[in-house]
């Protein structure tokens, strides 16, 4: 299992592509193999402020449902609507299309505690 390069992650599975003050947020590669066909995903609202660790929402699969955990500290810019629709895009393309929320940064300080690909690679070996 590969993981990209760019992409920062937490031991809950969640990731973070950062651009500028902007981080791209979803679950690994590992995580949605972990939960199987994913069926739903809870959304939360642009707007809302959350603290790293807080739940951003819920993932629901044929296995298992999951919280998302937000890997950083920040206000929810956009949700990835077309997941409302298409929950399965997560299986089928986590880093790309199916990416979950971009938050804005409110502590840049906080991607210091966040695994490289590397060593999340190795966490989840």
């Amino acid at each position: 299992m590969e993981f990209p390069k760019e992409f920062l992650f937490t031991e809950d599975h969640e990731y973070a592509k950062i651009d500028g003050d902007i981080a791209v947020i979803g679950v690994s590669e590992y995580a949605q193999e972990q939960l199987g066909d994913i069926t739903y995903v809870e959304l939360p609202q642009t707007g809302t402020k959350f603290s790293k660790g807080d739940s951003l929402g819920v993932i629901e699969a044929v296995k298992a449902a999951s919280d998302i955990y937000s890997p950083v500290s920040g206000e929810i810019i956009e949700v990835n609507s077309d997941l409302e629709g298409n929950p399965e895009l997560i299986n089928s393309d986590c880093y790309g299309k199916g990416w979950i929320v971009k938050l804005r940064l409110s502590n840049k300080e906080e991607l210091s505690g966040l695994m490289n690909s590397e060593d999340y690679k190795s966490h989840v070996e």
